[in-house]
């Protein structure tokens, strides 16, 4: 087949590598954990994660014996591994490392069906530009289908995780120096409620609008549960993930469920990402099919 280069989509222009990706998704104070982020946006396997990080070149390159097995091995799992911790600050469970394998999965099959359509002309080293050529390629036959308000609005149902403004919870954590047990962050706790200055025992740090996830994901889902139940203003002794804090409620914003009516355009966009990403996904695992994938297992 001849080289085709055709417009590349306006939502994978860039190549993103995955650190950068998580950098983003930290700074703004995500509303889900990374894996459902990763698992409810689609278009996410086409931005060439795989691409930029998994560069194991007798891996991606294939089997001389085999040109159709592609093989799922402990290399793969290894950079995924630290490409998670090194975001992440721990290893990837089952399900967060199935789901860095098939992002993988789908960056080798473009990779190779690239190189079938001989798109790796002139840049035959560069992977990505190949996986993004090959990418074109699948792109250009997607079409976004129409949709009345009906349906639209039916789907933004669906999705109001996404779009409603939750619960958000300001609070303060006076942060022990020196005595970090149960007994002494209790101990310290009392003391600022019975008015005994703490300023020379703890530094204060404030947090502003922040949502249940937001705490699950910074002190773990005990102090969440804790924090929300607490009365405003009062300081309280909570356990977390990593140990116990000194904290106190100072208020609650109700959530605000979103207007369809006012967010159509966002919407519109959105379900139009999905859609087409839902439809590249789908072409590419019917490529996959032509080959023999194999997963070996590989230790943690």
């Amino acid at each position: 087949m001849t080289e085709q280069t055709l417009p590349s989509p306006s939502t994978t222009s860039s190549s993103t590598s995955l650190p950068a990706a998580f950098g983003a998704t930290a700074a703004s104070a995500p509303t889900r954990p990374w894996l459902f982020n990763l698992l409810r946006e689609p278009l996410l396997h086409f931005v060439l994660l795989g691409a930029v990080l998994f560069s194991i070149d007798h891996v991606l390159i294939g089997r001389a014996d085999d040109p159709l097995l592609i093989v799922v091995g402990a290399e793969v799992d290894k950079e995924a591994r630290e490409v998670f911790k090194g975001a992440n600050g721990r290893d990837p469970n089952t399900e967060e490392l199935a789901a860095l394998r098939r992002i993988w999965l789908d960056n080798e099959v473009l990779y190779r069906e690239g190189l079938a359509m001989q798109v790796d002309r002139g840049d035959s080293s560069i992977r990505d530009r190949v996986i993004f050529k090959a990418l074109s390629v699948v792109d250009a036959n997607t079409r976004r289908p129409d949709i009345d308000d009906k349906a639209l609005r039916a789907w933004f149902e669906t999705q109001r995780a996404k779009y409603d403004e939750p619960t958000r919870y300001d609070f303060q954590e006076a942060v022990l120096s020196a005595d970090n047990s149960e007994a002494g962050v209790r101990a310290f706790a009392a003391a600022l409620n019975a008015g005994t200055p703490g300023e020379a025992k703890a530094g204060l740090r404030v947090f502003k609008g922040r949502p249940h996830s937001n705490l699950v994901q910074s002190y773990g889902a005990e102090f969440a549960v804790a924090l929300e139940g607490a009365p405003p203003g009062e300081w309280r002794a909570l356990a977390t993930r990593d140990g116990w804090r000194t904290v106190r409620l100072d208020g609650v914003t109700p959530p605000k469920p979103a207007q369809f009516e006012a967010l159509r355009g966002v919407v519109l966009q959105d379900w139009t990402d999905v859609t087409l990403a839902e439809q590249r996904s789908a072409t590419v695992r019917a490529l996959t099919k032509k080959y023999k994938v194999k997963f070996e297992t590989s230790k943690p």
